[in-house]
């Protein structure tokens, strides 16, 4: 179990602090000094807890909530740069918003439970939970280095008895309401890992994602929750008007849910069939209206409904139509068309030629054809009156495409949440009483290969029916799937140490659904089907506000590094083993030609890199820079260790303005009166007006709207060069300058936060300070406390750059803009560009 009250009080000793603190001085005063790492790394000591003092979410205070959420990991054993910049993403996110005045909750966990773990137990002979527990505080603490501002107090682990107590309580919840049943079902096998695998587990080759073993299809008795009956509310859901930054996703739930344009209707198996323990079989029809006229079934060579049969023709038993009674025909045939995904047929002669054509050959009597009498409108009714009926009687009549099935989460396997079933030769199936939840995993020392202890801990196996109290009861020993664990965990962040309900209602009502959602599009499909389905399900019984649970989606591209492959045979080589001769990629022993590519990373193509060796080299808040700078978050990113000297350069630039600052500062002791300050002077005060206005427009713009990282860190570093420009005149006596400079360092602090903290420290160390308005906060807050700077009320943004408030200037000051202006019109030599962006000088 996670233990969030240690993981408190260490926070709290390490964060808090006193006096002026995150950023408001005391930094490590190395201004003397270049910018080396080694000063990196002692601004990064110091400033990295300070960072972090504001992360927790006041919940009685009455600003707007913001609720800010990048999906958790697995705990795998280490953070890869996957993780690295999903997480910067949302920290630079949940830090802007926080600034902007919004009550943030950004908060983190640990999807723990899954197959890695259980066969990383095996494999070390140890318990999964140990090994669990070691990798999340291996990646807490690479988490906490890279300074993410995550509510800590609200950690928890999918694998702690405290959640998934919770986890079980709403599968009892959805049993309750006949959303949750077991029957016997077609499933992909894995012989190596010994457990159930998805269809999407399954390549294209028909082999495990996992283990890389052919799968087997086997029959065998599973739990499913009945999904599809909300696959219409599902689909109808992506036009909710609430959705925002969904355009990428709605096709991609809608292919999954597909074409809700027919039903699954149950037809009763009759007759005695070996080794069958299923009384049912679900069959597609596009035209239910059209039911009674079925003839015959027919069922696809190789299917597990043949029961062994392996020659075409009658199988021994039948199908009951449940609107007419009668017992049709089943055969074993290739001559009908089948759907993907279903290897069952209902033929209706009538309606199709082909269907008639394969009735006739096995002497199946039938109409002359269809006479159709009945309207549209009376066939559409029909229709309803048939899938209402089926509804009601629990036999199917929901909406669904052919290809969408209910969820099957029975999980052949130890570590995982156990679903709280009891067997009763007596009773049958009892749900487990919710007042003996949590159903806990029993306590092992290590797993072996081959075993499971849900059924070899007879002690844990064996209890009384919860109905009539008979000792012969036992437990269910399949658990779920992952899915269903991460399916509700947004609803628990916000209140994790409830111990009587897994959220209380109150709470969720104030602060669902999730603002924005980030996390790798991945997971676009399953985890956000079966999520939007969790939070659906808990609105139609009033626990939730809004049937969607969550408002905008960012879904970041992927990290890629470059691969080596040898042309010849097709096998992954390091880097360090291929050399460039003539322009082509060659292996440096054979000389064979060797093909380069950029793929996602992974330690099997050899190129992935450690984010513990990119802090180590160059630092934190320069690796965080360069994650974030170098594409767009929903693009690839293709990573190059060289991108780190730009980072790098930017960063010395603002210390040396910084540094310049102070010294200037320090010498300007007299402050010479408006009318004696140069022409020049006047024009660089207007420019850095014009321009620290320009860029907070435009980087507010860009995170608060569209979530354009890489473009508002490029903006900033235009607001850098304008800063760039000032003479020491102007960082003398200008208050525009010192304005600009002040607003660079705190549109920085989401990105860098520690490097932007010292920075901060160094600023306010300069003397003869001329911002003086009333209310204005620099001077007394932390870098951290900092509000997000505004645009200028009385600015006005002209098309040419050059921005004159009429009423404020003098005429003077308005002939010397005029005059700039028609100078940039001259001259294109004037220009300045910034990162891709131009400013007029």
């Amino acid at each position: 179990m996670m233990m969030r009250e240690e993981g408190i009080r260490k926070e709290e000793g390490a964060v808090r602090f006193s006096g002026s603190g995150g950023g408001g001085g005391g930094g490590v005063n190395l201004w003397n000094e270049e910018l080396t790492n080694d000063v990196r790394k002692k601004i990064e000591k110091h400033w990295s807890c300070k960072t972090l003092d504001f992360s927790r979410i006041d919940e009685n205070n009455d600003k707007e909530k913001f609720y800010v959420l990048s999906m958790f990991p697995y705990p795998s054993g280490s953070l890869h740069m996957g993780h690295v910049r999903v997480y910067s993403i949302s920290d630079v996110l949940a830090r802007f918003f926080r600034m902007r005045g919004k009550n943030v909750i950004h908060p983190m966990g640990w999807d723990a439970f899954g197959l890695p773990a259980e066969n990383a137990a095996f494999e070390k002979g140890i318990n999964p939970d140990e090994w669990t527990q070691q990798n999340i505080a291996n990646m807490k603490s690479v988490m906490e280095k890279l300074c993410f501002s995550f509510d800590w107090s609200r950690e928890f682990a999918t694998c702690d008895s405290d959640y998934y107590k919770w986890t079980q309580f709403l599968f009892l919840k959805l049993y309750e309401r006949g959303l949750v049943y077991r029957k016997e079902a077609v499933v992909n096998w894995d012989p190596v890992d010994l457990t159930v695998l998805a269809d999407e587990q399954v390549d294209a080759n028909g082999r495990s994602w996992r283990s890389g073993a052919i799968v087997e299809k086997k029959l065998l008795k599973q739990w499913f929750v009945k999904t599809t009956s909300f696959s219409q509310l599902l689909y109808d859901g992506l036009e909710d008007p609430i959705l925002e930054d969904w355009k990428e996703i709605k096709p991609i739930q809608r292919n999954w849910i597909g074409k809700l344009d027919g039903t699954f209707i149950n037809f009763e198996i009759v007759g005695h069939v070996e080794n069958c323990r299923e009384k049912e079989i679900s069959i597609w029809l596009k035209r239910p209206e059209y039911i009674d006229r079925g003839k015959f079934v027919a069922v696809q060579p190789g299917s597990v409904w043949t029961f062994g049969v392996k020659q075409e023709g009658l199988l021994p038993y039948r199908l009951k139509n449940p609107f007419t009674n009668e017992s049709l025909p089943v055969y074993m045939t290739s001559e009908v068309k089948y759907l993907k995904n279903n290897d069952v047929y209902l033929g209706i002669p009538d309606l199709s030629e082909t269907d008639k054509n394969f009735a006739t050959s096995v002497g199946i009597k039938c109409c002359p054809g269809l006479q159709e009498s009945a309207s549209e409108e009376e066939l559409l009714d029909l229709r309803e009156k048939i899938c209402s009926e089926a509804r009601e009687r629990g036999i199917g009549g929901h909406p669904a495409s052919f290809k969408l099935r209910d969820w099957l989460i029975s999980r052949q396997r130890f570590w995982g949440t156990p679903i709280p079933i009891i067997y009763c030769e007596r009773c049958g199936e009892q749900p487990v009483p919710e007042t003996d939840l949590p159903v806990k995993l029993p306590k092992v020392k290590y797993l072996k290969l081959g075993t499971n202890p849900l059924k070899e801990d007879k002690s844990w196996l064996n209890v009384k029916c919860p109905k009539c109290g008979s000792e012969g009861a036992t437990r269910e020993t399949d658990t779920m799937d992952t899915f269903v664990d991460s399916s509700w965990y947004f609803l628990r962040f916000l209140d994790p140490d409830n111990a009587q309900a897994g959220f209380n209602v109150e709470k969720i009502k104030k602060m669902m659904p999730v603002d924005i959602y980030i996390g790798g599009i991945e997971h676009a499909t399953l985890h956000l089907y079966f999520a939007r389905f969790m939070n659906h399900f808990l609105y139609s019984v009033d626990l939730v506000p809004h049937p969607e649970p969550f408002k905008r989606l960012l879904c970041q591209g992927l990290v890629k590094g470059k691969t080596f492959r040898c042309e010849k045979t097709g096998k992954y080589v390091r880097s360090d083993s291929v050399e460039l001769k003539n322009k082509e990629y060659v292996d440096k022993k054979t000389g064979n030609p060797v093909v380069m590519n950029w793929e996602k990373m992974s330690k099997s193509k050899y190129n992935g890199v450690e984010p513990s060796e990119m802090i180590e080299n160059y630092g934190v808040d320069a690796l965080r820079t360069v994650i974030l700078a170098e594409a767009a978050p929903r693009s690839s990113l293709n990573w190059d260790e060289k991108s780190f000297r730009n980072i790098l350069m930017w960063q010395s630039k603002l210390w040396d303005a910084v540094k310049k600052f102070n010294d200037v500062r320090s010498k300007s002791a007299t402050n010479p009166s408006k009318d004696e300050r140069s022409e020049e002077f006047k024009k660089l005060d207007l420019y850095l007006y014009d321009s620290r206005n320009f860029y907070v427009k435009k980087i507010t713009s860009l995170l608060e709207k569209t979530f354009s990282v890489s473009v508002a860190i490029a903006k900033m570093q235009g607001l850098t060069n304008s800063l760039r420009k000032a003479d020491e005149e102007t960082m003398a006596l200008s208050e525009n300058y010192e304005k600009a400079l002040a607003t660079q360092i705190i549109m920085l602090a989401p990105i860098a936060p520690s490097f932007a903290s010292e920075l901060w420290s160094g600023f306010l160390k300069a003397p003869n300070r001329l911002s003086k308005e009333e209310g204005i906060e620099w001077w007394d807050k932390p870098l951290m406390e900092q509000k997000w700077p505004k645009v200028d009320e009385d600015y006005v943004e002209k098309s040419d750059g050059i921005v004159v408030d009429m009423l404020k200037l003098s005429n003077k000051t308005i002939a010397a803009a005029k005059e700039k202006k028609n100078e940039t019109k001259k001259s294109s030599k004037k220009k300045l560009k910034v990162s891709g962006s131009t400013r007029n000088d």
